[in-house]
């Protein structure tokens, strides 16, 4: 289990969740690059990691992780939620106890020493794993909202979140045929659980067990929407009473409605919250 962001999310009233994070709760209609319209949307090779395709992806991500859809209003996101994974930060949600957001911060600090975070390198390296501040505390939320600020920083948690989540997440998608919206569904799925095979490699394998992708001759929506039946049984079997509507009113709806292409103008739900992309 990588991301559990949406256990607070799910936890507290969606009022609660939106005010913290800078969102209301009426439809959200904020400026985003131009994208191509549904008449003029055809499957690319470049899919999901089209510029205007991934920063769509970044905010149904967002919409899910942080109740807004301006996702780069994340960068300085820093909290313990109380999941056991100590602090989530950032803008995919890197953990203290899941290794990396260790390792972001090591990177960033080959490349920018003397960094406001490099401070905490010993800390991070001994709670690593855990969900202790022990060596964090006080200091280490406010160090991260003040490095979130350099654009340096943030070009930093662009690369780990591609280099970790994006770029592996599009691949495996891309090698089973899946277009734009199978493409998410898989970006989203690495996201929230993490890779490996407890994660969404471990998913995305009792899924093709299940079911074949195009790739292998079979229907994109018949097995699509078997990983998503999976998807969300693991995310119930993990946290039991979890709040699953990422997968219920959003991907599950896309699918239902055959937009595998993953068009604009979409509309969806993420803990009862309405949002809406022209």
């Amino acid at each position: 289990m990588k991301r559990a962001g949406v256990l607070m999310l799910a936890a507290v009233p969606v009022a609660i969740a939106a005010t913290a994070y800078g969102s209301s709760l009426t439809a959200h209609t904020e400026p985003r690059p131009a994208r191509p319209s549904a008449a003029t949307h055809p499957r690319t090779p470049e899919g999901l990691a089209a510029p205007a395709m991934k920063n769509l992806a970044q905010e149904l991500v967002a919409s899910a992780e942080n109740s807004t859809l301006d996702w780069r209003s994340a960068y300085g996101y820093v909290q313990d939620i109380g999941d056991g994974q100590g602090y989530t930060a950032g803008i995919i949600g890197f953990c203290t106890g899941t290794h990396d957001l260790l390792v972001l911060v090591e990177r960033y600090t080959a490349e920018h020493p003397g960094n406001g975070l490099a401070r905490y390198l010993p800390a991070l390296r001994k709670v690593d794993g855990t969900d202790s501040h022990q060596g964090l505390d006080p200091g280490f939320p406010a160090a991260w909202r003040a490095e979130a600020k350099v654009p340096a920083f943030q070009a930093a948690q662009d690369a780990e979140r591609d280099r970790v989540y994006f770029d592996p997440a599009v691949d495996a998608a891309k090698r089973d045929g899946l277009g734009p919206l199978g493409q998410f569904i898989y970006y989203d799925a690495m996201v929230f659980h993490g890779p490996g095979t407890d994660g969404f490699y471990g998913i995305r394998q009792r899924a093709l067990r299940q079911a074949r992708p195009p790739a292998q001759g079979g229907d994109e929506k018949a097995y699509l929407s078997v990983f998503l039946d999976i998807r969300r049984a693991a995310m119930r079997t993990m946290h039991p009473g979890i709040d699953t509507s990422r997968v219920d009113t959003a991907q599950r709806k896309f699918l239902d409605e055959g937009n595998l292409e993953l068009r604009t103008p979409l509309v969806w739900k993420v803990y009862g919250e309405t949002y809406r992309v022209p």
